[in-house]
């Protein structure tokens, strides 16, 4: 019984993956996510249902369009397949659980983020706003409104330091260290995590970041590394491993 949830989980993930791509590559752009139909960016060919299965239909058509025979980006069916894993992980995880539904929350905002912030270096409100809202309400549904209103707290403190961090860089380099955005993420980190563990977000975000955005710079000093991805990175990390991360803090305490 248990492969088939996997499966499940990974046949939904792949569906989301797949519809986050337009949700991430539009909304930035403030077009609709109805009209016009998904079509070809080169010659605007409307795709037919059967070219829009994920990952298979990049497959079959040998990662081409139909039409025009120009190849599509890998981005779409890596973000796919990305998103399907992460489902899996996720219900592997935490099963059926209040967990299960903020880690599918988590992911969400992670693939979007990736598409939207590599795309256009911008992440829309509602990529935020939504999710920190629901994960409110589960917070809320699971361990009452007090605990709740503790996590926007909890939520404001990040978001404050990640805009202290922002001043600090900005002195530092003398120019923008980081993006509205990325301060407005911390809000949601620290709406899911405790203090110590947002810090622990930010300190591994910081740590992956920091050899990709030595490659980057060293290719071109002019180009601009999103730190949303990063970001989400690190909290999804801390999200899954988060009862393990506890324990060694609490053990530090204790020896202290």
């Amino acid at each position: 019984m248990e492969i088939y949830y996997y499966i499940l989980f990974f046949i939904f993930g792949l569906c989301f993956g797949s519809f986050y791509n337009v949700l991430a590559l539009r909304l930035p752009k403030g077009e609709s996510i109805i009209k016009p139909k998904s079509h070809c960016p080169k010659c605007l060919h409307t795709l037919k249902c059967y070219e829009l299965i994920p990952i298979i239909s990049f497959i079959i058509q040998k990662g081409k369009c139909k039409n025009c025979h120009t190849k599509l980006s890998f981005f779409y069916p890596f973000t796919e397949l990305v998103t399907g894993l992460l489902f899996v992980i996720s219900y592997y995880s935490f099963g059926f659980s209040y967990d299960l539904i903020i880690a599918l929350i988590l992911v969400s905002v992670f693939v979007l983020v990736i598409v939207s912030d590599l795309s256009y270096l911008l992440i829309p409100d509602s990529f935020i706003l939504i999710p920190s809202i629901l994960i409110l309400i589960i917070t809320i549904l699971e361990s009452g409104i007090t605990i709740g209103l503790r996590q926007v707290v909890f939520g404001l403190f990040a978001f404050l330091l990640m805009y202290f961090v922002m001043l600090l860089g900005n002195k530092l380099f003398k120019k923008e260290s980081l993006g509205g955005a990325d301060i407005k993420l911390m809000f949601l980190v620290g709406l899911t995590l405790d203090p110590m563990l947002s810090i622990l977000v930010i300190f591994l975000a910081s740590i992956i970041a920091l050899p990709v955005s030595l490659f980057l710079l060293v290719k071109n000093k002019e180009h601009v590394i999103p730190y949303g991805p990063f970001l989400m990175l690190g909290l999804l990390i801390v999200f899954f491993m988060k009862m393990d991360i506890q324990e060694i803090f609490n053990a530090m305490l204790t020896w202290f």
